[in-house]
């Protein structure tokens, strides 16, 4: 059965520290994923006072969630 989201986390570059996690629906086009992932990026680094280019985002594997 195919998963219904994909689950990313968002990792502060200079610690190495994942400080938010999302989830998108799985079907998003791969362009639609990277509108929607640089929207919650933007919204982490306002909320942690930190800059948008210390953050990044990783796409968490299932092997990862148990």
């Amino acid at each position: 059965m195919e998963a219904t989201e994909k689950h990313y986390k968002f990792i502060n570059s200079k610690t190495g520290y994942a400080i938010f996690y999302h989830s998108l629906k799985a079907d998003l086009t791969a362009d639609k994923v990277k509108e929607e992932l640089e929207k919650v990026k933007a919204q982490v680094a306002i909320k942690n006072e930190i800059f948008a280019d210390t953050l990044y985002w990783e796409e968490i594997k299932e092997e990862e969630q148990k």
